[in-house]
């Protein structure tokens, strides 16, 4: 079924033998790279993907033998656990072929009688967005490929009507329609080209606004709504593979770096039987603006989308009418810094209300909004961010949502009444740590996923409302039992004064034969940036075994979160780094790490700091504007200059260039490359089409111009993950080693 599955396995088995033979000749409790990175050892177990029928009596999933090369779709009972086989694998082998197809995903039809299967899926940007589609008839169990005419591996976001009649799909950047009993297909759109696209996105929307899938059924099945996006006259960046064939191949990309022209969207309707398509008019100018979101609104007359202006400080409500195209502003949300797109929109009350979040109480919270707009209720109150909501459970009158009133490094589920609102339930008990939720339609059930620090995740089906485990599905137990034969580090969470009244959280892994009468060096392991934070209490895999390998080996790991990043603590803590990106982060970085080394087991002259992206730029930043503090540094991927990078994210947070000239140049590294003091070690894939490897260019010139020695590796043809390729995880991770061994030797003096 699965071959990357076959393959990792048979490696695995193969490599399992060799560490276990390895950690045989040495002691058990010590961690390697071999290990971490070339072993099964410490392979977690999942599960899924899973679908909970609609009236949430039970579940489907496909389960695998253990070679990987039989599946099966099975639904589980949620009450008895009674197990029944609705495909084997026979079933996936399409007539006159020898082999399963390779099943990536699944969706039913809302009959159930119908199955759409995604296979033989490949990479789009970031995630395998194209492949094959397949639909399965449950009453005569036959197997037909979708998209005869198309190319192996080409249709995207295939989808049943609401009458499950049709499948709706994408080819080319064209949306088709294919009936299912007479398996005629119909073009709807025919001017899709590389850069006029239509039901999906460009890859800076994909990246920075998260969509992929760009239409929409009306509830009565006649109509598509979807979104179209005109990516001509965006600056092209050029991606090269030098590696592949005699002569260089070129990637093009149409990339809108800070300040230049973005790509225009627009929306349309039209009917599943073709004809012309009504346009949504917007006002404004389509390249100085986004629309980030868009669904049916209840009927299938209007549509309801979000309109958002370049700076990214105003985001709209906006009702279209399909038939006139003409529109209304429904509500507004604005913000002295940015607003957020708001994914969190479902309409209650038959279409009466919609749900929104918003932080203009200096908390995100959610509140109920009246079609017209006239009537805004808070539902939830409090010093506490709602972090997502799960489900909204309008025949229970309830909202479930995640959120960590006391710690921002952990999640818990809570609920609260949607009419009146009221104090919130908290649903999770028990354990502290990251608690995840996959709840049924009817709010009865839910798959309940939960890690800490230092424990994998353990998957569970509970009965929700007493929160109470009715089966365990995964439990990672190997993993388990080989951590346990380990060196386990001290791990402890903490906050720490930086003045003013600012306390940071952070979290320290300490050796496990730590001696408070030594001291120690320390690794910093930073991001810093609004889109993430490192301070969590969950279990991060093989990371989070690097670590302990380097305790073991006598370094402190120590992450803190600065301001700005997203952590749940507020609007103020979020925003106030607004126009100030690579200024206020590292500026707090360095004072932690000033008050870190006043604690006496550490060693103040050995500090380490390294990161990814966002945390590669922490990285530049903090060792070349505070090199008194920082002696040694491993940047990976990083923005060395954020001029260079795309407009949505970057000007979400920095407006312009033109704007904020200033802010930009002060929170580049590369401003400061003449800084370089301690050791660096910088780190790219030449195939990165998020962040180019154009900034480390233009870096090393910086430094080669200051006469700054450094250390560099560039990875061909890999991404921002820079994981493509046999052995490139465990290269990378030895070179990071080796060389903070080298540069600042481990063990307490």
């Amino acid at each position: 079924m699965k071959i990357i599955h076959r393959f990792l396995v048979c490696l695995f088995i193969g490599i399992y033998a060799l560490a276990t033979s390895y950690s045989q000749e040495s002691d058990p409790g010590l961690l390697t790279l071999e290990r971490i990175f070339n072993s099964y050892e410490f392979i977690p177990d999942f599960f899924g993907p899973a679908k909970w029928m609609e009236d949430g009596s039970g579940y489907t999933t496909i389960e695998y033998s253990y070679s990987y090369d039989k599946a099966e779709l099975v639904k589980y009972d949620v009450k008895s656990g009674a197990r029944t086989l609705i495909m084997k694998t026979e079933n996936f082998i399409p007539e006159g072929l020898e082999t399963p197809i390779d099943i990536d995903d699944y969706s039913w039809s809302p009959d159930g009688n119908y199955l759409l299967l995604f296979a033989n899926t490949v990479r789009v940007w970031r995630t395998n967005t194209k492949g094959d589609y397949w639909i399965y008839d449950l009453r005569s169990s036959k197997l037909r490929q979708l998209g005869a005419f198309a190319d192996p591996s080409t249709l995207m976001f295939a989808k049943f009507s609401p009458d499950g009649k049709k499948v709706g799909y994408v080819v080319g950047n064209n949306i088709y329609v294919e009936d299912l009993v007479s398996k005629d297909i119909n073009q709807l759109t025919d001017d899709g080209s590389a850069t006029l696209i239509n039901g999906t996105f460009d890859w800076v929307y994909e990246e920075e606004f998260g969509i992929q899938d760009g239409f929409r059924w009306s509830p009565d099945s006649k109509k598509i709504a979807y979104w179209q996006i005109d990516a001509s006259g965006i600056g092209e960046f050029l991606l090269i593979n030098n590696t592949d064939s005699l002569y260089p191949r070129i990637t093009t990309i149409p990339y809108p770096k800070v300040g230049q022209t973005l790509p225009s969207a627009r929306l349309g309707v039209i009917a599943v039987d073709g004809g012309k398509t009504v346009w949504m008019k917007t006002d404004g100018d389509p390249r100085n603006n986004y629309i980030p979101r868009m669904e049916w609104a209840t009927s299938s007359e209007e549509i309801v989308f979000q309109y958002m202006n370049r700076l990214q400080n105003n985001n709209r409500v906006v009702l279209g009418d399909i038939k006139t195209g003409n529109i209304q502003t429904i509500h507004t949300e604005t913000d002295d810094a940015w607003v957020d797109v708001v994914d969190d929109f479902q309409w209650i009350d038959d279409g009466r209300y919609f749900t929104w979040i918003s932080e203009k109480s200096g908390w995100r919270h959610i509140y109920l909004i009246s079609r017209d707009g006239k009537e805004i209720r808070q539902i939830t109150h409090g010093n506490y961010d709602v972090i997502s909501v799960e489900l909204i459970d309008e025949k229970g009158g309830y909202i479930y949502f995640i959120a960590s009133p006391d710690n921002p490094a952990q999640r818990f589920l809570f609920r609260v009444k949607i009419i009146g609102g009221g104090e919130p339930e908290k649903i999770t008990t028990g354990k502290r740590g990251t608690h995840s939720y996959d709840l049924s339609p009817d709010a009865k059930w839910a798959f309940h996923t939960w890690s800490d620090f230092e424990t994998p995740p353990v998957t569970e089906l509970i009965n929700l409302r007493k929160h109470k485990t009715e089966r365990i599905i995964v439990e990672n137990n190997r993993i388990k039992i080989n951590l346990e034969r380990t060196y386990k580090p001290q791990v402890e969470f903490f906050r720490i004064d930086i003045g003013e009244g600012m306390k940071l959280d952070g979290w320290i892994m300490k050796p496990y034969n730590f001696n408070a009468s030594k001291k120690y060096p320390v690794l910093f392991y930073v991001y810093g940036e609004p889109a993430g934070s490192t301070v969590r209490d969950y279990f991060s895999g093989r990371q989070y075994l690097w670590y302990t390998m380097l305790t073991q080996k006598g370094y402190i790991i120590i992450s803190i979160d600065n301001r700005g990043t997203n952590s749940p603590r507020g609007r103020e803590w979020r925003k106030c780094i607004y126009k100030q990106i690579g200024i206020i982060a590292p500026a707090d970085q360095a004072e932690a790490a000033n008050r870190i080394g006043e604690w006496d087991f550490i060693d103040k002259e050995r500090f380490a700091i390294w990161g990814w992206s966002g945390g590669g730029s922490m990285t530049l930043n903090a060792l070349l504007q505070y090199p008194e503090i920082y002696h040694t540094g491993i940047a990976v991927a990083s923005v060395p200059d954020q001029r260079l990078y795309d407009a949505i994210y970057q000007e979400r947070y920095m407006h312009t260039p033109e704007l904020n000239p200033d802010g930009f140049v002060k929170g580049s590294p590369i401003t400061y490359a003449g800084n370089l003091k301690g050791n660096l070690l910088i780190i790219h894939g030449t195939g990165d089409d998020n962040v180019h490897y154009q900034g480390m260019e233009k870096l090393i010139n910086e430094f080669v111009r200051y006469n700054k020695q450094f250390t560099m590796m560039a990875y061909p043809n890999r991404s921002h993950g820079i994981f493509e390729g046999e052995g490139t995880t465990f290269h990378l991770y030895t070179l990071m080693t080796n060389f903070l061994m080298e540069k600042m030797p481990p063990g307490g003096n």
